[in-house]
C-alpha cells in the first residue's frame, strides 16, 4: 500500500463515504450541535428561525439543527448528501461549492462547521466569507470555527479508535502533519482497518486541508463585513476548539 505525499483524495468523501455513520455517528454530534443552535439565539440580533449550513456533510449537525431551524444545506459530495438525505429527509439538501453558491434567498443563519477545514488559500476563504454574507439577513449570525490554528499545530499528531455496525467492525486511523509550517495547508492521512464478518480489507485515504493564523480569519471576516465574537469551548466528544460567531450589521 503506498501512499503519495500532497495528494488529496478525500476518499472518505467518495467510495469510503458509507464508513461515515460508523466511524463518526450521529450521536456524537449532538452536545457540539446543542450549543451551537444556543449560540445562534443568543447572539442573533433577529429571530433565527432559518438556517444555511455549508458544507453539511452526511448532516450529523443538521439532525439536531433541524430541532431548532428551517433548514437548507450545501456540500460538494454527492455520496455525503445520499446520506444527509435518509438521516434528514426533512431538510433541503443542495449540491454546490460554499466558495460560489448563490442561492436565491437570505437565511437568519449561516453555518459552516467541520468543512471549513478544506479551504486551502486566503483567497478561497475570502471567497467562502463573502458567500455567507451575501446569504444572510442582517442581524444574522454566522458561525464557525478553527480547528487548527497556525503556530499551534500538533505535528504528526494520530489517533485511533475502533466502531462496529453489525457485522462490520471499522478501525480508523488518524495521522495529521504539517510538511511546510509557512504554507496555508496541512495533510491528513486516514488508514481504514475494515473488516466485514471478520475478514480484513485496508484501504488509505489522503485529505489536504488549510490552516490560518487567526489574524488572517479575523482581516478577512472583518473585510467582509463581520462584527467578530469569539468563544472558546470544550464538550465531552471533542478536544477543545475555538468557535468565531458573527454578527452581521449590514
Amino acid at each position: 500500500m503506498k501512499i503519495l505525499s500532497g495528494k488529496d483524495e478525500r476518499r472518505l468523501y467518495g467510495d469510503l463515504a458509507w464508513t461515515w455513520p460508523i466511524i463518526s455517528p450521529v450521536e456524537d454530534y449532538i452536545e457540539e450541535t446543542e450549543l451551537f443552535s444556543k449560540l445562534i439565539k443568543e447572539h442573533s440580533k433577529i429571530a433565527a428561525k432559518t438556517l444555511l449550513h455549508l458544507g453539511c456533510g452526511g448532516g450529523h449537525n443538521d439532525y439536531v439543527f433541524k430541532k431548532y431551524f428551517k433548514i437548507t444545506s450545501v456540500d460538494i459530495s454527492e455520496d455525503m448528501l445520499t446520506l444527509a438525505k435518509k438521516l434528514n429527509p426533512e431538510v433541503n439538501y443542495q449540491y454546490g461549492d460554499m466558495r460560489t453558491i448563490r442561492l436565491e434567498e437570505r437565511f437568519d443563519a449561516v453555518t459552516i462547521l467541520d468543512s471549513i477545514n478544506y479551504i486551502k488559500t486566503v483567497e478561497d476563504l475570502q471567497r467562502t466569507f463573502i458567500t455567507t454574507y451575501e446569504h444572510l439577513k442582517p442581524g444574522g449570525v454566522f458561525l464557525t470555527f478553527m480547528e487548527q490554528i497556525a503556530g499551534q499545530f500538533k505535528q504528526k499528531n494520530t489517533t485511533c479508535s475502533t466502531h462496529s455496525k453489525g457485522n462490520v467492525e471499522i478501525t480508523f486511523i488518524e495521522n495529521y502533519y504539517d510538511p511546510d509550517p509557512t504554507d496555508t495547508n496541512y495533510e491528513a492521512t486516514f488508514i481504514y482497518l475494515i473488516r466485514v464478518g471478520g475478514k480484513l480489507e485496508i484501504y488509505s485515504d489522503r485529505h489536504l486541508c488549510g490552516i490560518f493564523k487567526l489574524e488572517t480569519w479575523l482581516e478577512c471576516l472583518k473585510a467582509t463585513g463581520f462584527e467578530v465574537k469569539q468563544v472558546k469551548f470544550t464538550h465531552s466528544t471533542f478536544t477543545e476548539r475555538r468557535i468565531l460567531s458573527y454578527v452581521d450589521l449590514h
